[in-house]
């Protein structure tokens, strides 16, 4: 019976010490007090890195968005109209959505983004993942006319 009681404190000692310090920070208490001797108000901090902040990603120029957005915007009229059975009525309202899509993408366009598009003819998957959003702003997200009022229903 002491072994078992023995062997519980144990493990819950082990337990609690495991957790307490992995929960210490990552900088030891020498490193901070050296840090604050040197420099006493004036540190700086450095921000935290964030995968999906592309500040470090080189700009992208007015003129390179502007001919990704009329290009994106004839590849999407052009892949609209081929399903369509009547492109004559369907496309001056796809011209309309497909620029709204393609302004809707450029506004924050990286410059890799532009450069797979434009250069190497290719659709990257954070492409299709802002076109989908901004389908969604442009074409979905609109009020829909109302249905026609049949027999007690409204459909």
């Amino acid at each position: 019976m002491k072994i078992k009681s023995a062997l519980l404190t144990l493990l819950v000692s082990l337990s609690l010490a495991v957790l307490i310090t992995a929960c210490s920070d990552d900088q030891s208490l020498e490193g901070k007090t050296a840090a604050t001797a040197d420099k006493p108000s004036t540190a700086v901090k450095k921000p935290a890195h964030n995968p999906f902040d592309h500040s470090h990603d080189e700009a992208v120029t007015d003129v390179v968005k502007h001919q990704f957005e009329h290009e994106f915007a004839d590849q999407c009229v052009a892949r609209e109209l081929k399903g369509s059975a009547n492109p004559d009525v369907d496309k001056p309202r796809l011209d309309k959505d497909c620029m709204c899509i393609a302004k809707y993408m450029m506004k924050d366009l990286s410059s890799e983004e532009a450069k797979h598009f434009l250069k190497q003819h290719e659709n990257p998957h954070s492409l299709q993942i802002k076109f989908d959003a901004a389908a969604y702003f442009c074409v979905q997200n609109k009020q829909q006319p109302k249905g026609p009022h049949l027999f007690g229903k409204q459909h």
